[in-house]
């Protein structure tokens, strides 16, 4: 691997346990999760480290995988291990950011914490997302546009699945819609609200008032942009950026396929799980991946790179 890219993973991966052993281990990740601490005003360690439902409630979740994903970069950036360009679905930009320069620990984790309020409190009466499978972008964007109220792609994952959000009966009626042009699974998502639809415009508003008093650093190394798949060098360009995220489509599929055709030659997905590497696979199968998770994944990841 000669260009390295760094993907950070968004919501919907954490669980009880995740990073401990970074914690435990590594004084950087340990001055991470004490930046949490103070910035959210609760303890990181009993939410990520205790089992409690506290961890997949969104005002929490947010904070908390940033929290790991930051730890583990730091100390990744410690063993030597860099990136050309950065990139992380919806949540994750946070943390490409960060890596990218853009943002400190600090003001990474506090605008997380209000982003995290802001699209939890953004639709009180609720909303749908739901995962449709099998059936190509083009034929989704047509079904929808004929759908009565709000209703949208909220992420371009893969090829073969794609996410759909907005008001419960828009998104009910797209997906017998779709199922009717191809679909093969419309598969309603266990979510606290309508992600990255227009009815997350409000958060958005919110937030960028939390952004105007944040001081958006040079970005050493690009990142690329959630909303519009394309490299992002200049500063300027950040918060109007993170702004429109909230409620815009995450072009996933899109923005690893430019990375690609910008030279990367290898992926490292950092954080719980790994749902980017698979769709990483889908998106090019030929293409090199690793993941870390844990200090053994980190150990190993060391050993190829050497």
């Amino acid at each position: 691997m000669n260009k390295i890219a760094f993907m950070f993973p968004g919501q919907g991966a954490q669980y009880t346990g995740m990073g401990r052993d970074f914690y435990e281990n590594y004084d950087r990740a340990k001055e991470v999760f004490a930046i949490a601490d103070k910035v959210s005003g609760m303890s990181m360690g009993e939410l990520i480290f205790r089992e409690n439902e506290d961890l997949h409630v969104t005002k929490y979740t947010q904070v908390a995988m940033l929290t790991v994903e930051l730890a583990i970069l730091k100390v990744l950036k410690e063993q030597g291990i860099t990136s050309c360009v950065n990139a992380g679905l919806s949540l994750g930009e946070y943390a490409a950011i960060t890596a990218s320069g853009g943002l400190s620990v600090h003001d990474a984790l506090a605008l997380v914490v209000k982003r995290g309020l802001f699209m939890q409190e953004a639709v009180p009466t609720g909303g749908a997302m739901t995962a449709v499978m099998g059936l190509e972008n083009e034929k989704i964007e047509a079904v929808l546009a004929q759908i009565e109220g709000i209703v949208s792609v909220a992420n371009y994952n893969c090829p073969g699945q794609t996410v759909i959000s907005g008001e419960q009966t828009a998104v009910d009626q797209a997906a017998l819609a779709l199922k009717e042009a191809g679909a093969k699974r419309c598969m309603p998502l266990k979510v606290s609200g309508p992600f990255h639809s227009k009815m997350l415009e409000g958060a958005g508003e919110k937030l960028a008032k939390e952004l105007s008093h944040v001081e958006i650093g040079e970005l050493k190394t690009p990142y690329i942009s959630n909303v519009t798949a394309e490299y992002v060098r200049e500063k300027e360009e950040v918060k109007g950026l993170l702004e429109r995220q909230v409620s815009s489509s995450v072009r996933w599929q899109q923005s690893v396929e430019r990375m690609i055709a910008e030279g990367v030659d290898g992926f490292i997905e950092i954080g719980p799980k790994k749902t980017l590497s698979g769709f990483l696979k889908k998106i090019n199968p030929k293409m090199e991946c690793h993941h870390v998770e844990t200090v053994a994944d980190m150990e190993e990841l060391l050993n190829v790179l050497s």
